[in-house]
């Protein structure tokens, strides 16, 4: 039986093809993930909160599995002087989602800016976080852009890719 929740009837609300796939809910990094999933570290998109100093509306960030946020990076793509990654604990506050299960596609309308790492264009389908800790979802890239209006930019780096 697979995980039915507000992730997977929008998709199917919307006729968007997917894969879902259910692992135990405790919390994985994007490496173990693509582990069990037997694919590349780069094609898994881990979603980080950061947020802006002014205003103080929060950003959804998408980077590949093998990467971290460059917030310098991230920062001057957005016309900033500077972003910043809350805390574990802010970031579930922010998004009312547990760590390991934060998802633009849970989060569709509220108000969260989308920004979707070009890395993701070298992939036709990426996963992401299905909106609880437990659920991967494997959709193309072009319809993440269009539902969760992404801005594609330069976001990433390689780097020690724990998060």
């Amino acid at each position: 039986m697979s995980i039915v929740n507000n992730v997977t009837r929008l998709l199917d609300l919307r006729k968007i093809p997917y894969s879902a796939y259910e692992f135990s809910p405790e919390k994985r990094g994007a490496q173990e993930t693509a582990r069990l999933l037997d694919t590349d570290p780069a094609s898994i998109f881990k979603t980080i909160v950061v947020l802006r100093d002014k205003p103080k509306k929060p950003l959804l960030v998408l980077v590949s599995g093998d990467s971290v946020v460059d917030l310098k990076l991230l920062a001057s793509a957005l016309g900033e002087k500077k972003v910043y990654l809350p805390t574990e604990k802010e970031a579930e506050q922010i998004t009312g989602l547990q760590a390991g299960g934060i998802s633009p596609l849970a989060l569709l309308n509220k108000g969260f800016q989308v920004i979707l790492d070009s890395s993701a264009e070298n992939f036709e389908q990426i996963h992401v976080s299905g909106g609880q800790r437990g659920l991967n979802i494997k959709l193309p890239v072009t319809d993440l852009i269009k539902l969760t209006n992404a801005r594609v930019e330069s976001a990433g780096r390689q780097g020690n890719a724990k998060e």
